[in-house]
C-alpha cells in the first residue's frame, strides 16, 4: 500500500493540476489540500524521522514565502503558490531548489511557446473550444500549473520517496 501511495499520489495530484490548469486556468485548493495530506499520512510509514518531517515542512515554508511574494506582486497565480508549496512539501529540502530552477526554466519555455501560439491564427476547428480561446488571448495568463506539475514530475524520480521504495 504505501508504494501505490509514493507512485500515485504526487503524480496522480500535479497531472490533475496542471490539465485543470491548462483547461481552466485556476488549480483547486482541494488538488493541494490533497497533496498536504497525502504527505502526512504516509509520512510515518516511511523512514522519515520527525526531523526529517521537519525538513519537508521547511522546504514548503520556504517556496510558501516566496510564491507568496510573487503572488502579491502579480507575477504568480494563488493556486500555482499553493501547489509549488504542496509539491515542495513533498520534494523536501534537498530537492527544492532544483525543483524551483527547473520550475522556472520549464515556466519560461512555456510563457515563450505560449507568445509564439498567440501570434498564429487559430485553426478554424480549434475556434470553438472555449479553452483554447482563452489560451489565445494575447493578454492571457499563462498556465504555469503545467510547468510545475512537470518540474515535479522530473524532480520527484530523484526524491527520498522513490529511495525508499529500494
Amino acid at each position: 500500500m504505501y508504494e501505490f501511495a509514493v507512485l500515485t499520489i504526487l503524480p496522480a495530484a500535479v497531472i490533475f493540476a496542471a490539465a485543470f490548469d491548462l483547461f481552466t486556468m485556476t488549480i483547486p485548493n482541494r488538488i493541494s489540500l490533497a497533496l498536504i495530506g497525502g504527505f502526512f499520512l504516509i509520512a510515518p510509514f516511511s523512514s522519515l524521522t520527525l526531523v526529517d518531517i521537519g525538513w519537508h515542512v521547511a522546504a514548503a515554508a520556504i517556496v510558501l514565502a516566496i510564491t507568496f511574494t510573487l503572488f502579491a506582486f502579480g507575477f504568480l497565480g494563488g493556486g500555482d503558490a499553493k501547489l509549488a508549496t504542496a509539491i515542495a512539501l513533498w520534494l523536501g529540502i534537498s530537492n527544492v531548489v532544483d525543483f524551483w530552477l527547473l520550475a522556472t526554466v520549464l515556466g519560461g519555455l512555456l510563457a515563450l511557446a505560449f507568445l509564439s501560439f498567440r501570434k498564429l491564427p487559430l485553426p478554424f476547428a480549434w475556434a470553438e473550444a472555449e479553452w483554447i480561446q482563452r489560451l489565445h488571448k494575447p493578454n492571457g495568463g499563462i498556465p504555469y500549473g503545467v510547468a510545475l506539475a512537470a518540474a515535479a514530475l522530473l524532480i520527484y524520480k530523484d526524491s527520498f520517496w522513490f529511495r525508499s521504495l529500494g
